[in-house]
C-alpha cells in the first residue's frame, strides 16, 4: 500500500478548514463569533487531533480492503470510524469548553453545542476523506491499467517466445536428426518418438491465449518434452518427479517447466560421465525445479537467463515472487502454485462473509 502523501494537508489544510468550519457553525447558529482566542485555538487543536486519528482509520481501511472491488467496504469502514472517534473527541472537547468557562450555560449537557460541534467535525472529515478516496481510486485504477498493459506486453512476448520455440530450427533439426537415426535402427522407438514430438508441438500450439494452466497438463507435457531430450542425450540426462497429487489441480503459467528445463540444458555440461539430473517436486504450495550445477564455461555468467519473464508474470498476477537459489552444487527455481478456480471461489465467498 502506498503511504499517504499529505504533509501539507496535515500542516495547513486541516487547520484552515477547521477555522472555516467553526465560522460556518457560529453563523448557522446565529451566535456572534467569539472574541476569546481560546475557542478557535482549541477548536483547531481538536480538529487536528480528530483528523490525525481519522487518518489512521483511512490507513487501516486501505490495509483491510485495498482493492477497487472493495470500495464500499472500505468507505463504510472509514465512515464508521469517523463517526465514532470524531464524536467522542468533539463531545469530550465541548464538555471541556464548559469546564473552563468558554461559555455560560445552566445545563451540563446542552444539546445544541454538542450536536453542532460534532456535526461540523464529522462532515468536515467526510469531505476531506472523500477527496482522499477519490485520489486513491484514481491511483488504483491507474495502477491496474498499467499492470494490464504490462501484462499484455508480457503475454505478447511470451507468445513470441513460444512461437520461436515452435519453429526453432535447432530444436526441430535436433529432433528430426534423432528421429532419422531411430528410423534406421529402431522403428518401434522411432514411432514412439514421433508420438511424443507431436504431443510437444500440439501442446505448444495450444498456449497462445492461456495465461494459466493446470500443473497436471504441464507435467504431462514435460514428460513428452523430456522424452525427446532423453532420446537425444541418453545417459547424460535424468529426470525425477515428486509432485503431490493434490497439487496437480493448481495453476501455473504455461510452458514454465519447459523454460526451466531449457535453462538447465543450455547452461550445464551434459555427458554420460557427468549426467545432469533435473528434479521436479512440490513443497508448501511451491513447485521447484532443481538441477545439479555443472556450468559450461561460456554460459556461466548467465545461468539465470530466461527467468525474468516468469518473475514478471507472477508479479503482474499479484502472486508471491519466483525464488532462485544457487550454490556450488545446485541450481533451484521455485514458482508459486496458484489455487485452482474452485478454491479461489471458496476463499472469496468465505472472505465476504
Amino acid at each position: 500500500m502506498q503511504p499517504l502523501n499529505d504533509k501539507w494537508m496535515r500542516i495547513l489544510g486541516v487547520p484552515l478548514l477547521a477555522l472555516v468550519g467553526q465560522w460556518a457553525m457560529y453563523g448557522y447558529t446565529n451566535v456572534p463569533y467569539p472574541d476569546d482566542w481560546r475557542i478557535p485555538f482549541f477548536f483547531v487543536l481538536g480538529s487536528v487531533v480528530v483528523w490525525e486519528i481519522n487518518r489512521w482509520g483511512i490507513i487501516f481501511s486501505r490495509r483491510r480492503y485495498p482493492e477497487q472491488t472493495q470500495t464500499w467496504q472500505r468507505v463504510l469502514y472509514q465512515f464508521s470510524w469517523f463517526v465514532v472517534f470524531a464524536s467522542f473527541i468533539r463531545i469530550t472537547q465541548t464538555w471541556f469548553y464548559q469546564q473552563i468557562g468558554l461559555w455560560h450555560s445552566t445545563e451540563l449537557f446542552e444539546f445544541k453545542p454538542y450536536f453542532f460541534n460534532t456535526l461540523v467535525s464529522v462532515v468536515g472529515t467526510v469531505q476531506i476523506a472523500a477527496v482522499y478516496e477519490g485520489i486513491y481510486l484514481y491511483q488504483r485504477w491507474r495502477m491496474t491499467y498499467e499492470e494490464a498493459e504490462e501484462l499484455k506486453k508480457v503475454n505478447l512476448q511470451s507468445q513470441l517466445d513460444s512461437l520461436k520455440t515452435q519453429i526453432n530450427p535447432h530444436f526441430l533439426f535436433n529432433n528430426l536428426n534423432s528421429l532419422s537415426s531411430l528410423i534406421t535402427t529402431d522403428a518401434q522407438q522411432a514411432e514412439l518418438f514421433l508420438d511424443e514430438l507431436s504431443s510437444v508441438y500440439r501442446y505448444l500450439l495450444r498456449q497462445d491465449e492461456r495465461s494459466l494452466c493446470p500443473l497436471a497438463e504441464e507435467i504431462r507435457f514435460i514428460k513428452s518434452y523430456f522424452y525427446l531430450l532423453k532420446t537425444r542425450f541418453g545417459d547424460g540426462v535424468f529426470m525425477e518427479i515428486a509432485v503431490d497429487e493434490h497439487a496437480m489441480l493448481c495453476l501455473i503459467p504455461p510452458l514454465t517447466l519447459q523454460l526451466l528445463f531449457e535453462n538447465a540444458i543450455r547452461h550445464n555440461i551434459i555427458s554420460a560421465d557427468r549426467p545432469l539430473t533435473i528434479r521436479v517436486y512440490t513443497e508448501q504450495k511451491m513447485l521447484y525445479v532443481e538441477n545439479n550445477r555443472q556450468l559450461r564455461t561460456a554460459t556461466a555468467a548467465s545461468n539465470q537467463a530466461g527467468l525474468q519473464d516468469s518473475m514478471t508474470k507472477y508479479k503482474l498476477l499479484d502472486q508471491p515472487s519466483v525464488s532462485v537459489y544457487q550454490d556450488e552444487f545446485r541450481f533451484r527455481v521455485g514458482v508459486p502454485l496458484l489455487p485452482p478456480p474452485a478454491e479461489v471461489t471458496v476463499s472469496k465467498s468465505e472472505h465476504n462473509r
